[in-house]
């Protein structure tokens, strides 16, 4: 049976629509993981020799098992943000005669063989046959191998637990970072040293391996719990459950002030408040608004000009580059049905505009109090408010039209990569890098003063030149929107 869903796994996956159209991300993805495994490897390697330098009356043994509780607790976090169940595509299968313990079994064994569980391996073996070399005692450095292995595969069930209990809210990722806070500030005020407790226990278990049995029946509970959770999942009408809310009115009446388009922002806003992928735009745009509350109290970036533009661009643009760059997939689920209605195509884009014009001018407003950090930094702000107005919304919303990915507005934002493609990687460059240069650029050779008035000037060109702009960019959308209607079609 196990060999039965490989095939069809292996089918599934190459006669995609999407497996063509993806492999440049498929190529980056493979890129970035073949850099992961040498970085590893490397980290396996020459640590030993590296900590022998540093701390050469230390063991350098005992100094890795002293780290463990920060290399669990940040394996779980980024598990957490990346990492997902492996699934396939069962509602066919439950319509056959297979017993759903197999199916379930099957998706569970798959996540054991996780790209998250073999990288460590890379660096935790390397090191290992390092200290066995080194003569240390080769029973103990064995079972401290297979110690961390079993403690990966813990770390692996455990993030899916963790997974299903928050996907029921929209920001599942801030009670994870507050414990994960919590456990990281017990350990480093040394009000309880988990560092400490894991190092032994680490230890205890690789000198006595009868002890090895406790992390076992650990990973078997979390095992079994996962097979509850899922098993318990596994029926064809799941996914037709859906909870009955009491539906909140809105009628939205100052948009309407904004004429033919005021349906599109009535649509959009609606969109974004009742969906939790596009909700958590919300929450990040607060974040966005605060970002130089990072910097600005630090003199340190407080001299380095530059970053002006850079903080200002994303603290003012936060809403215009996290919603923007997924125009116009936030409408793919129901983008046949919008296309086919009677209105123009630039009503429909001039209120993405407006919209992302609004969450800019606002944002820039709501930053004023950051002239307590000085005038310059207030001036930046305003300036590349300006820029991301006649600039960057232009940019932004021209790189849509080459958005191909479908998103589900149901799932979770808290880095999710559906519905990203190459245009999502590379827009940042011109949103990002390109103003950032010009003004450090014109701010080394000529005065801060003259840098400003660039990205001032750059922004009125964008605004006064705003109709013609978008005549381009809606030739362009027009041109794609059977090729977007297609794509938006398929699943992904």
């Amino acid at each position: 049976m196990i060999k039965r869903f490989l095939s069809l796994e292996w089918k599934q996956f190459f006669r995609s629509p999407y497996w063509q159209r993806g492999i440049g991300l498929k190529i980056v993805m493979a890129f970035f993981a073949l850099y992961f495994i040498v970085t590893f490897l490397g980290m396996g390697i020459a640590i030993y020799p590296i900590l022998k330098k540093i701390y050469p009356d230390q063991d350098p043994f005992l100094l890795v098992n002293g780290v463990l509780f920060y290399w669990i607790l940040c394996d779980l976090m980024i598990r957490f943000f990346l990492q997902k169940l492996p699934v396939m595509s069962v509602k066919p299968l439950l319509t056959l005669p297979i017993k759903r313990s197999k199916i379930v079994n099957y998706v569970l064994g798959k996540s054991a063989i996780s790209f998250f569980n073999f990288l460590p391996l890379f660096a935790i073996i390397p090191f290992g046959a390092i200290l066995l070399n080194k003569e240390y005692d080769t029973p103990t450095i064995l079972f401290w191998i297979l110690t961390l292995i079993i403690i990966t595969l813990i770390t692996n069930f455990l993030n899916f637990i963790i997974e299903s209990l928050a996907s029921k809210t929209s920001l599942s990722f801030l009670p994870l970072i507050a414990i994960s806070g919590t456990l990281f500030s017990l350990n480093y005020f040394n009000i309880v040293s988990l560092s400490d407790l894991i190092s032994n226990g680490v230890l205890a278990v690789a000198n006595n391996p009868i002890l090895l049995s406790v992390p076992v029946l650990i990973l078997i509970g979390l095992y079994m719990y996962n097979y509850k959770i899922l098993k318990g999942k596994l029926y064809v009408d799941t996914s037709l459950q859906a909870k009955v809310k009491e539906a909140k009115l809105t009628e939205m009446a100052w948009t309407k002030r904004f004429g033919n388009i005021a349906p599109f922002m009535q649509l959009d806003l609606k969109l974004i408040l009742r969906n939790k992928r596009a909700k958590a735009t919300l929450p990040i745009m607060i974040l966005g608004l605060f970002y130089g509350l990072f910097f600005y109290p630090q003199p340190m970036y407080r001299d380095l000009v530059f970053m002006y533009a850079f903080i200002g661009i994303f603290s003012t643009g936060i809403f215009l580059i996290n919603y923007g760059q997924f125009i116009p997939a936030w409408d793919s689920s129901y983008y046949k049905l919008l296309m086919s209605q009677n209105f123009k195509y630039n009503q429909y884009l001039k209120s993405k505009f407006t919209l992302m014009a609004i969450s800019v001018l606002l944002l820039f407003v709501l930053g004023i109090p950051y002239i307590y950090f000085g005038w310059k930094i207030l001036l930046a702000h305003f300036a590349t408010a300006i820029y991301n107005v006649g600039v960057n919304t232009h940019v932004i919303m021209y790189g849509g039209s080459f958005n191909r990915k479908k998103i589900n507005l149901d799932e979770r934002a808290a880095f999710n990569l559906q519905g990203t493609g190459a245009v999502q990687w590379l827009i940042g460059i011109p949103l990002m890098l390109f103003p950032m240069l010009i003004f450090a650029l014109f701010n080394w050779l000529l005065s801060f003063e003259i840098a400003i008035a660039v990205l001032i000037i750059l922004g009125l060109i964008g605004i006064v030149f705003h109709q013609k702009i978008m005549k381009v960019i809606t030739n362009k959308y027009v041109a794609t929107k059977y090729k977007m209607i297609e794509a938006f079609s398929q699943d992904n």
